[in-house]
């Protein structure tokens, strides 16, 4: 974080843009642990950096800088002073309130189909990056690639706990997530296991 301020112009002409969902999630979270007093911190630190995110009144399925949602990401970290285990609480939090994924995990109700539609779940909240998915239900085992994602590390933490939210959702069991590659480390992708 010592560096953040000089990253914010390299965050913000990232290429790529996501879903406003992803700030109605991050605002359903900052309220949820911190209330209104919480959101208010969050202002006045992006204030600071001299960014504007309006929560309240983004529209859920207008795209929006990815950039901006790494921004809110790293705000939000700094300012409840959160550790990586929280983070990834944020995206498990995110896979709960999105309609967007409800919706999907609704109307799929086998893993095979679930881990099928992963690809069209995914081009509607980013427009970059490409996804696979693959779940055996019988060795309850199962991987998530994501190539030519490369964003911030926030994200593969914030990612862990929204994959294995949604694993949650789908078999109502506990989700273990970890990434075992990762371009941040050398990696030409994105390899995350899914156990339950």
């Amino acid at each position: 974080m010592e560096n953040f301020n000089d990253d914010i112009q390299k965050l913000i002409n990232l290429k790529g843009e996501v879903r406003g969902v992803v700030f109605k999630t991050d605002l359903e979270f900052i309220l949820s642990k911190k209330g209104e007093e919480g959101l208010k911190k969050i202002k006045e630190e992006l204030k600071k950096i001299d960014i504007v995110i309006d929560y309240e009144n983004i529209k859920p399925m207008d795209f929006y800088p990815i950039g901006l949602r790494i921004i809110s990401l790293l705000i939000i970290k700094k300012v409840f002073n959160l550790e990586e285990k929280d983070i990834e609480e944020m995206g498990f939090f995110a896979s709960r309130v999105s309609s967007m994924t409800r919706f999907f995990i609704k109307f799929f109700f086998s893993l095979e189909n679930l881990a099928a539609k992963v690809p069209t779940l995914w081009g509607r909240h980013y427009t970059i990056g490409k996804i696979e998915a693959f779940l055996n239900e019988k060795e309850k085992y199962g991987q998530i690639i994501i190539k030519d994602f490369l964003v911030h590390p926030i994200l593969c933490t914030y990612l862990k706990g929204y994959f294995s939210g949604i694993l949650k959702m789908a078999i109502n069991q506990p989700v273990i997530c970890q990434e075992i590659k990762c371009p941040f480390k050398g990696d030409d992708f994105h390899l995350f296991e899914l156990r339950w």
